[in-house]
């Protein structure tokens, strides 16, 4: 390795002993990647006691408190500290309680899991990922993926299969995609799926897992991403309603989970941008997940060097509220609402099916419609045009938000939809 720092070396030494395969999975960047234990912010560590402390980049008042505008503080209800530098790393407090929210919502992880390390949000935890573990390779996802995957790994084959067959899930699609010895594999998963909304159901995550176990047993190496931006929007009975993370994270030491999550869709506060990166893989020691973490928090510092405080402070004492859970309860309610309007709207209308047909979904924010005979983005544009109705045109479907709908008016909508198309 060519260039690479000390600091870097011993992180690739320490996480070849503890965790040779993992040390394998990285990237160039990734191995390259260390959060500086010397330097600047070492030194300004040292000095934190001293009476005179000069070594801090951030104004302070004369007794010691930061500097800080009226005109900026009076907007929110938290103190002065809000305004001053978070670690890289993320504000200790809300990563401890959000990995205690990840064990209490996902009970069957039981093993060891990595402190979370707060990104800026989803988007970013996501960019991260591929910096740290995708070396121009392809990724192995369904045809159905939210576009911004095009941006986020703009140097790797975006390797697609069909998301479903016969309306299930295809895993035989995924099975494909994962065949081959003595490879390095990465794997996108997200469920809720963006655009679909839809979720396994629990025979379909045990065969997802069967699926990426038996490739780990045949000597090849992966990397399991599972976007979990809509974590908990499940609609269902009998569909898998925790992470598919829990499954990956003590399937195989040849296999590397990566959960990425946030604020954003779970708690309704999509403008804060607060993410979080989770790692996991069978008999991983408290270590080798602190190496995952320093190398994650390097990354940050040489990107954004660190997410907005005031937005994690505000996510914290949410977190921490009693009305939290009271609050997000009643939210899902008003999403099941709408998707059950959704659902009656398609069955009450069979003609419908004329002009389209719904995909399956039974999860998150949207639900798709997959066209007949007509081009998406001229139905796109005369329900704007003609109808004063938006949805997003993808292929030769339709994506419906139906998380942004007036429930009394979801009937009219499609009603609108259909007419478009017949027109």
């Amino acid at each position: 390795m060519v260039g690479i720092s000390e600091q870097a070396e011993d992180l690739n030494r320490r996480l070849k002993e503890t965790a040779p395969q993992i040390l394998s999975l990285l990237s160039s960047f990734g191995k390259n990647a260390y959060f500086p234990s010397g330097g600047i912010l070492a030194q300004t560590a040292e000095a934190r006691s001293t009476v005179l402390n000069a070594t801090i980049g951030q104004a302070f008042e004369d007794d010691g408190s930061p500097m800080v505008l009226d005109a900026l503080q009076r907007q929110i209800n938290l103190p002065p500290k809000a305004f001053l530098y978070s670690s890289s790393f993320g504000q200790k407090d809300l990563r401890e309680l959000w990995g205690r929210l990840i064990l209490e919502k996902n009970p069957s992880i039981q093993t060891q899991i990595s402190l979370s390390v707060v990104s800026n949000a989803l988007t970013h935890g996501v960019f991260l990922t591929n910096r740290l573990f995708v070396e121009n390779e392809n990724v192995i996802l369904p045809d159905k993926f939210w576009g911004n995957y095009r941006l986020l790994f703009p140097n790797s084959v975006l390797d697609r299969y069909p998301l479903f067959r016969e309306n299930k899930f295809n895993i035989e699609g995924l099975c494909e995609k994962l065949s081959g010895n003595g490879e390095k594999k990465i794997v996108l998963l997200n469920f809720p799926n963006n655009p679909t909304g839809y979720t396994p159901t629990e025979g379909e995550a045990e065969e997802i897992v069967k699926a990426i176990n038996e490739c780990a047993e045949r000597d090849n190496q992966v990397v399991v991403i599972c976007d979990d931006a809509y974590f908990g929007l499940v609609f269902e009975e009998g569909i898998h309603n925790e992470s598919i993370f829990a499954k990956i994270a003590n399937l195989n030491e040849n296999v590397l989970g990566v959960k990425i999550d946030g604020l954003s869709k779970e708690a309704y506060a999509w403008g804060l941008r607060v993410g979080f990166m989770t790692y996991g893989f069978k008999n991983m020691t408290r270590e080798a997940a602190e190496i995952l973490e320093n190398k994650t928090a390097g990354a940050i510092r040489g990107s954004i060097s660190n997410v907005c405080t005031i937005s994690q402070l505000i996510a914290l004492e949410a977190l921490k509220s009693y009305e939290f859970e009271i609050q997000i309860k009643k939210n899902f309610s008003k999403l099941k609402e709408r998707y059950d309007i959704v659902k009656e709207t398609i069955k009450e209308n069979p003609h419908y099916s004329e002009c389209f047909k719904a995909l399956p979904f039974n999860s998150g924010y949207f639900m798709c419609i997959e066209l007949r005979k007509n081009n998406a983005d001229v139905i796109r544009r005369r329900l704007i045009e003609t109808f004063s109705s938006g949805v997003i045109a993808i292929d030769n479907m339709l994506r419906i938000a139906y998380s942004s709908v007036n429930k009394k008016r979801i009937p009219l909508l499609f009603k609108n939809i259909y007419s478009a198309c017949r027109s």
